[in-house]
């Protein structure tokens, strides 16, 4: 475990007999607590919270091939049900801290590469084969083997990629890094400069949170989301920001706390009629996409994460993942089911890891926190990025040092480390890193004939990758649109 004294040390269980929540989550086996755990979960659903105000601007902002665009107040519902479901049923099944909702990156296949060909309907039909396939590879044992066929090293170097990824995601969302289609592609700020209110309470907030953090101060991470969510309402109030100014997230008083669901999408899924309407190579290289981004996201978010919170043991497996496996791949058949895209692992469930979570428990919390947004979403809507986003930085950090545990001498395996843990961010994509990184540690150890010591298993998903790279030449070739 690389951290397994985050925050203070006071909640160090007591001995003497075990509580009902012990036993069923081995709190005390993990070295963890009820407190602990809660503080952890609270933690991960504000670092996460976004996805129930963005996915649906993300699916509510393209139309299907009839035209029609699918409601925004029905996909929050949807989208906040939807994790809320599938995270208690990964913390009941799968005892990890793996918070699960709607995948970013999926969803935009599924908003602007299914729903131009087909229907909503149908579009999410195929949201929920491919969590059916998942089911069946996981069930299979395959998803498992193909896990642990991949060296340890680079497992290790799938931590240290997404630590930079989700750190890169943080300095986006808060705008304390901003974009540019000019030289350089990424800068500091507005103009190479920190001009704007927003960043400062990012800013303010990151070291707050740093400070507590190395001061072991328990709920280091939570307190300082909630002080400068404060700071971010008071600004807001007497600045007037424009807006837009803050991201996505205004933190404006809301005018109410209360909102009515809207379960309307529920169960609005055609599962094959895809396959009729856009044709037989279009589906299939749409569903070819959905799995291949779904199975892997997953899977380096769950390696990832897991050796974070020191559930990886010394072979670099993880304790339940078959069950994990299962859970990931029916979650994403909900999110068709519910019409809100495939639910998968989410990375920011580092930040509850940060916060000291190591058990399923912490999923309850987060778990309760999207049932209760059901109803209050208005207030749900008041945390910025730039209170939330401090949180993906440090755990960044702190993953991050698990470059420690690569050996840099052995270029077999430090190039395709080096590669996996660069093109996460550099790419914005986590697939695409593993990618990279199983495909030159194949091709490196053929080059040098030791093509042999490449598991059988790991073989396979370097054709796919190989394919998923190529995917543009060889749509062009089959003539598909």
């Amino acid at each position: 475990m690389s951290h397994p004294t985050t925050g203070a040390t006071a909640d160090t269980p007591p001995g003497g007999a075990r509580g009902p929540l012990d036993r069923f989550f081995d709190l005390t086996g993990r070295g963890t607590t009820v407190p602990r755990e809660l503080r952890g979960g609270v933690t991960t659903f504000f670092a996460m919270a976004y996805i129930i105000l963005l996915n649906p601007i993300i699916l509510g902002g393209a139309k299907d091939v009839t035209g029609a665009q699918l409601s925004v107040p029905q996909l929050t519902t949807m989208t906040a049900l939807s994790a809320a479901i599938a995270t208690v049923i990964m913390g009941l099944v799968g005892n990890a801290p793996l918070a699960v909702a709607a995948g970013l990156g999926i969803n935009a296949v599924v908003a602007f590469q299914a729903a131009p060909q087909m229907t909503w309907p149908q579009a999410m039909g195929l949201v929920v084969l491919e969590g059916i396939i998942i089911v069946l590879l996981a069930i299979s044992g395959v998803r498992e083997r193909i896990m642990n066929a991949i060296p340890l090293a680079l497992k290790h170097a799938i931590a240290v990629g997404i630590g930079c990824f989700i750190a890169l995601v943080g300095l986006v969302d808060s705008g304390f890094v901003t974009s540019s289609k000019e030289s350089p592609p990424l800068a500091l700020g507005t103009g190479g400069h920190l001009q704007t209110w927003p960043t400062l309470v990012f800013a303010l907030s990151l070291l707050l949170m740093i400070v507590l953090y190395v001061r072991k101060v328990p709920g280091a991470i939570l307190i300082s989301i909630v002080v400068a969510t404060v700071v971010a309402v008071i600004i807001q109030e007497n600045a007037a920001i424009a807006k837009g100014g803050w991201g996505i997230v205004t933190p404006d008083m809301p005018d109410k706390l209360f909102a009515s669901p809207d379960f309307g999408l529920f169960g609005e899924v055609d599962i094959f009629g895809a396959f009729g309407k856009a044709g037989v190579i279009t589906t299939l290289v749409v569903l070819f996409t959905l799995v291949l981004s779904g199975f892997f996201d997953a899977m380096g978010t769950i390696l990832g994460i897991a050796d974070e919170a020191g559930l990886v043991n010394e072979r670099g497996e993880v304790p339940r993942l078959g069950r994990i496996l299962t859970v990931d791949g029916l979650s994403a058949a909900l999110g068709g089911v519910t019409s809100s895209s495939a639910n998968t692992v989410f990375v920011e469930s580092a930040a509850g890891v940060g916060e000291g979570a190591r058990t399923g428990l912490a999923n309850m919390a987060t778990g309760l926190l999207f049932a209760v947004t059901l109803f209050l979403t208005p207030l749900a809507a008041t945390v910025p990025a730039q209170a939330a986003a401090p949180a993906l930085v440090l755990v960044g950090a702190l993953m991050m040092t698990q470059v420690a545990k690569l050996n840099w001498d052995d270029l077999e395996m430090a190039i395709p480390a080096f590669l996996t843990i660069v093109f996460m961010p550099f790419t914005y994509s986590i697939t695409t890193g593993i990618g990279m990184g199983v495909v030159s540690y194949a091709v490196i150890k053929a080059a040098r004939g030791k093509w042999r010591e490449v598991s059988i298993w790991l073989w396979p998903v370097v054709v796919l990758f190989v394919i998923f790279f190529a995917i543009s030449p060889i749509e062009d070739w089959l003539g598909v649109k």
